[in-house]
């Protein structure tokens, strides 16, 4: 059996749904809002598991689901050496968003990573203590500032509103997915100007550790042609 692992709720399931119905595999949960299974029907050999999207990576890391539906953000954030544990199969074209950095409107002469690694430098020198940059993304968002030289800071993890840990004082700035950026206006935070961290969008990934039989693997070969994979 072919274990499929979906977001259990909103509009990522539901857009899960429809991508998978428009190749002529109808997704449903099998009872209640409550229950955490489902049906596929239209193919053979496949079990629907609704899973939060934040859960999907572990699962599919862990080998107990076989192919999972999940932001590409989440992948890369939760599961470390993440390409020899799974495989990116498909993007699926719906919950895009940018993992981007954010400072304060103030700080008018900070445009660019040049701009905040100075700031940065001049902020410890000044307090004493690190600036501090609130995330969700401790591991995208240090690979990225390593990659482009910027040194003197700190991740605070943040697991409430991020955008609002520069009003409370918590943080400096931040990083964070968006989509349109409103939140972070409303909050008088402006994006750098500087390459995304990561264009995320909802993705189709098989767990390269899920166990396999012989039946398995024709039922996932014959899924991923239905899907055009």
């Amino acid at each position: 059996m072919i274990k499929l692992g979906v977001p259990s709720k909103g509009r990522l399931m539901d857009k899960t749904f429809e991508w998978f119905g428009q190749h002529g595999i109808s997704l449903r949960k099998s009872g209640s809002d409550r229950e955490y299974s489902g049906v596929a029907e239209g193919i053979e050999g496949v079990e629907l598991v609704l899973l939060s999207a934040g859960e999907i990576p572990r699962e599919l890391a862990a080998g107990r689901i076989h192919l999972g539906v999940t932001g590409s953000d989440l992948v890369r954030e939760k599961i470390a050496l993440w390409q020899s544990q799974v495989q990116d199969l498909a993007g699926l074209g719906f919950g895009g968003a940018d993992l981007i950095l954010a400072v304060p409107d103030g700080w008018v002469d900070v445009e660019t990573l040049d701009d905040l690694d100075a700031v940065a430098a001049a902020f410890r020198a000044a307090h004493g203590f690190r600036l501090r940059i609130a995330t969700k993304y401790h591991r995208l968002v240090r690979e990225y500032l390593r990659e482009h030289g910027v040194a003197d800071y700190q991740l605070v993890d943040s697991q409430g509103a991020t955008e609002g840990t520069v009003k409370n004082e918590t943080a400096e700035a931040i990083a964070d997915i968006t989509s349109t950026g409103e939140t972070l206006r409303a909050n008088g935070l402006r994006i750098l100007d500087a390459p995304v961290i990561h264009a995320s969008q909802a993705t189709l990934f098989q767990s390269l550790g899920a166990p396999l039989d012989a039946s398995d693997i024709k039922r996932l070969s014959l899924l991923k042609a239905r899907l055009g994979l």
